[in-house]
């Protein structure tokens, strides 16, 4: 590898190469720098028309250079032709120095990807570099992001006031644009760490969160949306146990009234076993009991001449008790079933209750929600809400009607 002295003013900037953005206090540094010491490192140029050359990597020293009045500089020249490669060697150096942006690097890889010129794949990409297929995907990833987040976003991890990091980024990422780019802003100016990002992305992917009220949570700092993500995420967890609770409640209601619906109908298989039985023995009594009017109504028609007709009212009254009994039966098996019915569509009534208690958010969360809505309409929010109390006042008080009966029944 040869070095060779060129002459300044035969060589032109890449104004295509991947890193553009140079920080004019660090280019003071690196003019001191080479001031003192000299400069350590040639850059690297290629063969261009008209004996020219154009620089593959080494554009802040050649403006260092040129700030200094310096007539040649330091140069490897390359034979390379491929822009490709070309363009690959400029961001490999361009990996190595500070001041290479995720942004930079993000435009870089798409470019590399995406321009015909290049026709690249992130699994090509990723060999030739030596980074991981999910580093080069995260820097594009970086580009979804609008102009005003893009300038503000800084290499490294240390979380700063009015920067972002790639870290705090990417949670943001997949959210739509309304509410990225502003969430974004917001946490470079409230230096939100990475785990609270990711809670508060978290809040905003939430589907049963409504559009509305994501929209109006906008307007909240970063603290403000941390603690609606906490009231959001125990409200969560209470919902979940309320619906396990409900859940298990709703099989327990099922299993009590299959067993009662079981019993009733041994009870009634009961019941007509019974009836049949005794209707059998009530017929085979009072036929003896004929039988024997009969005989001891001839004996005393000989003797006495006319008590055989009081032995057949005797029997007839006997025999005329089975029917009545029957029909009573009947009349109390009758009740026995309508209240168990009652019963049964009481229990069901509390259960349903239960359920839609179960599904409502906690106390604190509901009133999160709805301070969350009282900048949209407020006249129409205290109408909605006056009119809903008034119904679940009315429910309530049938509530404490029917206990207030149950009491009573103790």
């Amino acid at each position: 590898m040869q070095i060779i002295e060129l002459p300044m003013n035969l060589i032109d900037e890449d104004k295509d190469q991947p890193r553009y953005r140079f920080g004019e206090e660090s280019l003071q540094e690196l003019v001191n720098s080479i001031g003192e010491i000299g400069l350590l490192s040639p850059i690297k140029v290629r063969k261009a028309e008209g004996g020219r050359y154009k620089i593959i990597y080494g554009n802040r020293r050649y403006l260092a250079c040129s700030k200094l009045g310096r007539d040649t500089i330091p140069a490897i020249v390359s034979d390379a032709t491929d822009e490709t490669e070309i363009y690959l060697e400029q961001v490999a150096e361009n990996l190595t120095r500070e001041g290479f942006t995720p942004i930079e690097e993000g435009e870089a890889f798409d470019k590399l990807l995406n321009d015909p010129k290049f026709a690249s794949s992130v699994k090509f990409l990723a060999a030739k570099l030596g980074k991981p297929e999910s580093y080069i995907k995260n820097k594009c990833e970086l580009l979804k992001f609008g102009p005003a987040v893009k300038k503000l976003v800084v290499s490294g991890t240390d979380i700063r006031k009015g920067t972002l990091t790639e870290d705090q980024l990417l949670p943001l990422k997949d959210l739509p644009m309304e509410y990225r780019d502003p969430l974004a802003l917001t946490m470079a100016k409230d230096e939100m760490p990475v785990v609270d990002v990711k809670r508060i992305a978290k809040l905003f992917k939430d589907a049963s969160i409504s559009e509305r009220t994501k929209s109006q949570l906008l307007y909240k700092d970063g603290p403000g949306l941390l603690d609606t993500w906490s009231a959001y995420e125990a409200s969560r967890k209470e919902r979940a146990r309320a619906a396990a609770d409900a859940e298990r409640r709703k099989a327990e209601a099922e299993a009590e009234r299959a067993e009662t619906e079981r019993e009733e109908a041994q009870r009634q298989k009961a019941e007509a076993a019974g009836g049949a039985g005794a209707g059998d023995a009530g017929l085979r009594p009072d036929a003896g009991a004929a039988g024997g009017a009969g005989t001891s109504g001839a004996a005393g028609a000989a003797a006495s001449g006319g008590t055989a007709q009081a032995a057949a009212a005797t029997a007839s009254a006997a025999a005329g008790t089975q029917p009545g009994s029957a029909a009573l039966s009947q009349s109390d098996s009758a009740a026995a079933v309508a209240a168990m019915a009652a019963a049964a569509a009481g229990a069901r009534t509390m259960v349903t209750l239960r359920d839609l208690l179960a599904a409502l958010p906690t106390p604190e969360a509901l009133a999160a929600e709805l301070q969350a809505a009282t900048s949209v309409d407020p006249e129409a929010l205290r109408d909605g809400l006056d009119d809903l109390i008034g119904r679940l006042e009315g429910h309530l008080n049938a509530c404490r009607t029917a206990r207030a009966e149950v009491v009573r029944r103790i």
